[in-house]
């Protein structure tokens, strides 16, 4: 795979932007030269490989509320590769549609409301409802250890999701909200939390491929036309959107979690396999590819991503974020492959400074654990290495 902006052809599906491309408003000037320095890729600096599997639904995520039988059942899941990045957002507007809702008259603070899931999706909306003053909320997981939730990358842009073209103006409102909330953690100035999330370059081949244009004007800056410079021979021009947003996954579910049970929140650790396993009333669905047996829906499909995380690196070396997509492909199993290339400065807790910095990136719809697709690893450091010019 050698990296060559011509290979790059492919949009995720969402992306149903009419957004400017690279250069158009920028061609009287000369773009900044930044000097970054290439992160060391031999073998002896990846560390472990992860396969994470994503929880897309087909045409939306499903954020809605109905009555089944006595219960009541908001859901919340299907946000594929933007659990993360949606979440705060995703939490406060299913939460609302349920207490708005006409089935919810006799919804008052005190009364018990079960939330099916542990991973971020289910800790936001727990965190959204003790914000709207609920006091008594129950999570129920069948487990609440390496999560997807705990692997994913960290960057806060819509990734990996397919979104009816309806419904794309209120999945903008709920990641600018989200933007919103993560921004006031990163400049200090949330009341609950101190840190898992910095803002710092983002890095893209053009704007349309970033996601981030519908949040621009309202909370992002416009994205500067940039060379990167690797200081070995090679220059990539990108874009880069400077207030960009880094979330570190371990950090933010520990510290989630933690105020949660300060707040009186009950951990059940059990496997719900249908929603009248589930004794209350009101019960809010964040399930993610669960979703597809407990609520017998068809649209769900896994998106499979690989990812390796580095050590032996400097830590200031990393403190930026870059995602680039390449041609679509098959893998050897025959399943349809998105590639791309991304890094972050992913860091799991309790371990050394060193081992910093995620490298990703596969998606590959109906992928199962059955089918690995575990050659990926190297196409996918191959490709970083094409990108950074580094001679193997």
């Amino acid at each position: 795979m050698n990296f060559n902006s011509n290979q790059i052809n492919w949009r995720l599906p969402f992306l149903l932007l009419a957004t400017t491309l690279v250069g158009c408003a920028n061609m009287s000037s000369t773009p900044e030269v930044r000097q970054i320095t290439p992160h060391k890729l031999s073998v002896e600096n990846l560390g472990r490989h992860i396969l994470c599997h994503r929880p897309m639904r087909r045409g939306a995520p499903n954020m809605t509320v109905e009555k089944c039988g006595a219960q009541v059942i908001a859901h919340d899941y299907g946000h594929g590769g933007s659990g993360l990045t949606l979440a705060p957002g995703s939490a406060s507007y299913v939460n609302d549609l349920l207490i708005k809702s006409e089935y919810a008259k006799d919804l008052t603070k005190d009364t018990p409301i079960t939330i099916i899931g542990g991973g971020v999706l289910g800790l936001f909306t727990a965190y959204d409802f003790i914000q709207k003053g609920y006091n008594n909320i129950t999570i129920m997981a069948e487990s609440f250890k390496d999560l997807a939730s705990y692997r994913c990358g960290g960057l806060i842009a819509p990734v990996s999701m397919d979104n009816d073209p309806a419904m794309q103006k209120i999945v903008d409102q709920i990641g600018i909200n989200a933007y919103k909330f993560y921004e006031s953690i990163a400049k200090s100035q949330h009341p609950h939390f101190k840190k898992f999330v910095r803002i710092v370059p983002a890095y893209f081949e053009n704007r349309e491929g970033s996601g981030l244009e519908p949040y621009v004007g309202k909370v992002m800056k416009k994205a500067k036309d940039v060379v990167l410079d690797f200081g070995n021979g090679t220059k990539r021009p990108m874009v880069s959107y400077d207030d960009g947003m880094f979330v570190d996954p371990a950090e933010l579910m520990a510290d989630l979690t933690q105020y949660l049970k300060d707040q009186k929140v009950r951990f059940v650790q059990k496997r719900i396999n249908k929603f009248s396993d589930v004794k209350t009333k009101y019960v809010i669905d964040c399930t993610g590819l669960g979703s597809a047996t407990l609520n017998k829906d068809d649209a769900m499909v896994s998106v499979q991503g690989h990812l390796i995380m580095l050590q032996d690196q400097k830590p200031e070396d990393l403190q930026y974020m870059v995602l680039i997509y390449f041609k679509d492909g098959k893998t050897k199993s025959g399943q349809k492959i998105k590639r791309s290339f991304y890094l972050f400065p992913k860091h799991f807790p309790n371990t050394s400074a060193d081992k910093i910095g995620v490298l990703g990136g596969t998606f590959i719809e109906g992928a199962t654990d059955q089918t690995p697709n575990t050659e990926e690893f190297e196409t996918m450091i191959k490709g970083a290495k094409d990108f950074y010019g580094i001679k193997r």
